[in-house]
């Protein structure tokens, strides 16, 4: 069993930066503003910020969701009418708000419309004598990656969103009103039946490796393709240049072949009693794939030398990669609130 480490004792033990996907085009009816956010949820932030700008949030947009115990700095849209000047939102004073920059754009954002994010953790109260060790297994972490499956943080406060989803989906319970609510619910039951394959691949041990007929993703392009020959992509993977993915189900996604298609199949019907609950919710999911395996990139770690046993980690994760997914390798994680 992993060592505990006190995790996020205080706002700024995790910060966070988004990585843009691209910049703002200098024109356009919307503005991307790059905000730093300090104890709030993406929503709570961005609902401030349109109050103040008197503007309907409904028309805003960000390209992901931020913790909300962190220092975290991302990138929100709004819709911003031509005659008034980008310097407004600069002036704003929120509490727990800095908007940092603004620049015109002719779409809002969406999400997944990001590279990744850069993060800054700090381990603390780790036992002495397990500190090299983690340290040792953070590195192994950075060089190798980890499975990546999907934190607790995905299945709402009680955990129970996947099952929502299931009542819901099978007709046993209507569906929420709300179509925020829908979409955050299918992506809670995409995201179990996710890490199903993953676990299912975690205990055959394939998670890391090509099987034939894998769907694999290129590492430096994201672009995606079947693999035919196990022993060229294995050494590719082993190189992390390309990583085997699992399903996010939904209405286009492109389905493996062979026995990666048969563990995907079989799981999907183990779950939700049908080959196929997503085809009538096409605008809810359109589906994807996701690498089986996360790999930071530009790690470290580093002693905090005014306690005895505390550890600041850097590293960068791409766009859908949890940092305590990668942190729980080498760590048992406990809240300094009391949550584990």
């Amino acid at each position: 069993m992993n060592p505990r480490a006190t995790f996020r004792q205080s706002v700024t033990d995790f910060i966070v930066d988004e990585i843009p996907a691209f910049p703002a085009s200098g024109e356009g009816e919307h503005l991307h503003l790059r905000i730093q956010k300090t104890n709030l949820t993406t929503n709570e932030a961005v609902a401030r910020v349109c109050r103040a700008l008197g503007i309907d949030e409904r028309g805003a947009g960000y390209a992901g969701m931020k913790d909300k115990r962190a220092v975290a700095t991302q990138t929100i849209s709004v819709p911003f009418e031509l005659s008034r000047s980008i310097e407004e939102p600069l002036g704003l004073a929120l509490e727990g708000i800095i908007v940092e920059s603004a620049a015109r754009h002719r779409h809002k954002l969406k999400p997944g419309h990001l590279k990744g994010n850069r993060f800054t953790i700090v381990l603390r109260d780790l036992p002495v004598d397990e500190v090299l060790n983690v340290i040792d297994s953070l590195e192994r972490a950075g060089r190798h990656g980890v499975p990546n499956a999907f934190g607790p943080q995905r299945f709402g406060r009680d955990g129970n969103n996947p099952e929502r989803a299931l009542a819901w989906l099978s007709g046993r319970t209507p569906g929420p009103k709300d179509r925020r609510e829908r979409r955050l619910l299918f992506s809670a039951l995409q995201s179990e039946l996710f890490n199903r394959v993953l676990e299912r691949r975690r205990s055959e041990g394939t998670w890391d490796r090509p099987l034939a007929g894998d769907v694999l993703r290129k590492s430096d392009s994201g672009g995606i393709f079947l693999c035919a020959d196990e022993m060229t992509d294995g050494e590719r993977a082993l190189r992390g240049e390309v990583s085997p993915t699992g399903p996010m189900f939904g209405a286009k996604m492109r389905w493996p072949e062979g026995k990666p298609a048969m563990i995907e199949r079989e799981i999907l019907a183990a779950v939700t009693g049908t080959d196929d609950p997503f085809s009538s919710h096409p605008t809810l999911g359109e589906g994807t794939r996701r690498p089986l395996v996360l790999r930071a990139v530009e790690l470290t770690v580093e002693k905090i030398m005014a306690e005895q046993a505390a550890l600041r980690v850097r590293f960068v994760l791409p766009k859908g990669g949890y940092a305590t997914t990668l942190l729980g390798f080498a760590v048992c994680l406990h809240e300094e609130n009391g949550h584990p």
